[in-house]
């Protein structure tokens, strides 16, 4: 783990300034893989709360799978503990912004740990729910038995990609984390820095996540890339 410090100090790949208020949690997103599909705007509308609006690239609304390791999660002034704080995580998620700023919306979010899932449900008002996930090199695999989700990737991480296009920082480079609860829309504030992703060769991809008006069975990526991960700070959420 760097300083958070020197996190802070690297800000001006960002669309808009730090919040001047201090930060609250601490994260690490390490291992992250990247499978983004584009999507007809109407389709994704009815699936995002009134008060966001779809952001979109050349016309095109995006959605994207996004299976991952947490590690380290914690309050500023409590250490992680691992049996809670690390666990392999999966979002699906689109583009949004509110105000001028840009964000993302979880549609669902699946833990790998029962108390990890409640607790990060309970605090942050996100949509974490238990599902088997395992991992290992070269792999991931997942199964949501109540939702009939499921993921089977095998997977070989390539070159860096040195210098990002529009499209990957539109997918990318997002430092708002949007939700709805009890009809009222909140946003948490989020920093890190920049990604730096690699090219990712899909050996194998068997994908089953159905949602109203939306059917990624098997349905093969338009993009997909691997990261290492960031070093995430982030604020108290904010009702907008």
């Amino acid at each position: 783990m760097g300083k958070i410090s020197d996190i802070l100090k690297d800000f001006t790949h960002r669309p808009w300034k730090l919040p001047q208020t201090p930060w609250h949690y601490y994260q690490e997103w390490n291992h992250v893989l990247f499978f983004h599909w584009a999507v007809d705007p109407e389709i994704l509308k009815p699936l995002i709360p009134a008060g966001l609006e779809l952001d979109t690239f050349d016309g095109k609304a995006w959605i994207s799978l996004v299976p991952f390791t947490m590690q380290k999660i914690r309050p500023k002034f409590l250490p992680a503990f691992s049996a809670v704080s690390d666990f392999h995580e999966i979002n699906l998620r689109t583009y949004v912004s509110k105000d001028g700023k840009s964000g993302v919306y979880f549609i669902n979010i699946e833990a790998e740990k029962h108390f990890s899932a409640f607790l990060s449900r309970n605090l942050s008002g996100l949509p974490y729910e238990k599902a088997l996930i395992k991992r290992s090199e070269g792999k991931y695999s997942s199964s949501n038995v109540f939702k009939k989700f499921a993921l089977d990737v095998e997977f070989a991480i390539k070159e860096d990609v040195s210098e990002k296009s529009e499209l990957e920082k539109f997918l990318t480079e997002r430092y708002a984390l949007f939700l709805e609860r009890k009809g009222n829309l909140f946003r948490y504030d989020i920093h890190h820095k920049e990604w730096k992703i690699k090219m990712l060769e899909i050996k194998k991809l068997h994908l089953d996540y159905k949602l109203p008006g939306l059917d990624l069975a098997n349905k093969q990526p338009d993009l997909v890339h691997y990261s290492d991960g960031v070093e995430v700070v982030a604020w108290r959420k904010l009702r907008v």
